[in-house]
């Protein structure tokens, strides 16, 4: 169900939808909050802030992060911002399944991606007292007595465990209203697809897997989620860096990207362009094309990189760039695009 509206943005507010039947509230854009805790580099106090107070300025409400992001660096600087705002007035979401545990051994944290001090090491732990270990110590971090959303995060190699434990885990809290959603976070699509089918999830957050390049999750997971009233939350739309900017050194699934890859993106982009329109705007926009899909993440790490990413979702996108990128095969002809050349 997706409606306008959100906390007094007016006409150009971004539009809401609620996260299958659990009554929980996104936006069309949402905040991914992996970069301001230093993904790749240092993001200093000041950046971070300023992004994410420009994403409640342009209107986004709501905010996703986890433990693994940063060592809970992320949660801290997003719950530091967000003490200000009235907790009825935006959406937050983190993960459970990374326990982190005190680690005095100095270095950094640049082996997970994360260029922060190595104040904590990471402990998998699908248990129940797990879970709930983890969801508390993430109030703590960010200074808050709930979340509304908590996901299961990257179970890929604990499948068994956490159906049976960390699943039921999850649906006490919410039974007990200590949250309000349920689902899993995850890099790929067959797992999320079981997930769907096989429990009830409110939503699952696919990151990936569906977007220009690549549309695995279309297969099973997306028409799993539709068929079952569930919502489908889009990350990594640009592939790691790939759609964005694809360029020689430009990332995919946060490594380098494969020559074959980086040809096909700079091919859509010839297309994209031909018609004025940046490859990371199509990019943004094409997973709204699917009715499953809720939200879209976007990691930024400056109030520019916000701004610019709100910009590109409200431009248009003419019907002719989606005609031209099938043309070329670059597009499959089953995957749906949004109507409209702007929203």
């Amino acid at each position: 169900m997706r409606t306008r509206g959100g906390d007094g943005a007016g006409a150009d507010a971004l539009p809401v939808t609620v996260l299958g039947r659990s009554g929980v509230p996104v936006t069309a854009l949402g905040f991914g909050a992996a970069a301001v805790a230093g993904l790749y580099e240092a993001v200093g106090e000041d950046e971070a802030a300023a992004a994410v107070e420009a994403a409640w300025e342009a209107g986004i409400r709501y905010f996703d992060t986890a433990p693994h992001y940063g060592l809970g660096l992320s949660e801290r600087r997003l719950g530091e911002v967000l003490a200000s705002r009235p907790r009825d007035a935006f959406t937050l979401s983190t993960k459970v399944g990374r326990v982190l545990v005190p680690h005095d051994g100095g270095g950094d944290d640049l082996a997970h991606g994360f260029a922060v001090p190595a104040t904590h090491r990471r402990r998998w732990d699908f248990s129940p007292d797990g879970v709930r270990r983890s969801l508390e110590d993430s109030l703590t971090r960010l200074g808050t007595d709930r979340v509304d959303l908590v996901l299961l995060h990257d179970p890929d190699d604990h499948e068994e465990q956490v159906f049976r434990e960390a699943y039921p885990a999850l649906e006490e809290l919410r039974s007990q209203g200590m949250v309000r959603a349920i689902g899993a976070g995850m890099n790929q699509s067959r797992m999320l697809t079981r997930f769907l089918t096989d429990t009830d999830v409110d939503a699952v957050l696919c990151a990936g897997r569906y977007t220009l390049l690549e549309q695995g999750a279309l297969e099973a997971l997306l028409p799993a989620a539709d068929a079952a009233g569930k919502s489908v939350v889009v990350g990594g739309v640009f592939n790691s860096g790939l759609l964005a900017d694809p360029a020689p050194g430009a990332t995919y699934d946060y490594a380098a990207a494969p020559g074959e890859l980086l040809r096909r993106a700079v091919r859509m982009r010839e297309v994209t362009e031909a018609h004025g329109v940046p490859l990371r705007r199509a990019a943004l926009r094409f997973p709204f094309g699917h009715p499953a899909v809720a939200s879209v993440l976007v990691g930024a790490r400056s109030a520019d990189q916000v701004r610019d990413a709100v910009a590109q979702y409200r431009g248009p996108v003419a019907e002719a760039v989606w005609d031209g990128l099938r043309a070329r095969g670059l597009l499959s002809g089953d995957a749906p695009v949004p109507e409209g050349d702007g929203r």
